[in-house]
């Protein structure tokens, strides 16, 4: 079992961050591509944001991300709990 702060626990609570961006792209009839243009980010970037594979994210950048897609942030990042298989 990983200490509280340690690497380990840190990254296990960043896998149960979930990123709707497909969801919200999907509802305002955007792509991935149009997005990264109106918030200045490559489509790269996001494409990492959108697959869960970012270790982290500016406020600034999800700011712009906010105002491009008309939503708020919880919208945008939901936080799952995981399953106890105990």
């Amino acid at each position: 079992m990983a200490a509280a702060g340690s690497a380990e626990s840190g990254e296990s609570s960043a896998q149960n961050i979930v990123i709707r961006l497909d969801d919200i792209l999907a509802d305002r009839g955007m792509t991935l591509a149009e997005l990264a243009r109106r918030v200045d980010v490559t489509v790269v970037n996001l494409s990492v944001l959108k697959n869960g594979r970012a270790k982290a994210i500016r406020f600034s950048t999800l700011a712009r991300i906010c105002e491009a897609l008309d939503c708020q942030p919880g919208e945008l990042i939901e936080h799952r709990k995981q399953a106890e298989d105990r």
